[in-house]
């Protein structure tokens, strides 16, 4: 049973709304939802699967800002870390799933891993943008040990 993070980074509810529908697949994990992520709360191991939207120029929701700047401040060794990120957005803007990328480029400097190539659900596109998140999760979630 591996222990997952899911770290949500949301302005109006709709990733949180997507992220519950996640941990619902993730049953027979050890998940914690952080709707208010501090990184001093997180285990610098195991899995972190992020769904984040993007607000305003491309940035990140400001629930999840302080963690970002977290990150950038302290540096932590993230060498243990598994990632996954579902970003949604509204591809009408030219700045489309750009907030999670900071995140991404972060995880990375600091030496995390992908474990998946980051999925981006446009919610103009998608009707239910949480049944695109469940198919991308059923995809891959039977490799997490």
């Amino acid at each position: 049973m591996a222990k997952i993070e899911v770290i949500v980074g949301t302005t109006m509810g709709g990733a949180e709304y997507v992220s519950d529908e996640l941990i619902a697949l993730l049953e027979q994990h050890d998940v914690t939802q952080h709707l208010e992520p501090n990184l001093d709360e997180i285990p610098h191991h195991g899995i972190w699967l992020v769904v984040s939207s993007t607000h305003g120029a491309g940035e990140l929701p400001d629930n999840i800002q302080p963690f970002a700047q977290q990150l950038m401040d302290q540096s932590p060794d993230l060498s243990q870390v598994n990632f996954a990120i579902c970003a949604i957005g509204d591809s009408s803007y030219d700045t489309f799933c750009q907030g999670p990328e900071i995140l991404i480029q972060g995880f990375q400097q600091l030496g995390a891993t992908a474990i998946v190539d980051k999925i981006q659900i446009d919610v103009l596109d998608e009707n239910l943008p949480e049944d695109t998140a469940i198919s991308w999760l059923e995809s891959w979630k039977d490799q997490i040990a």
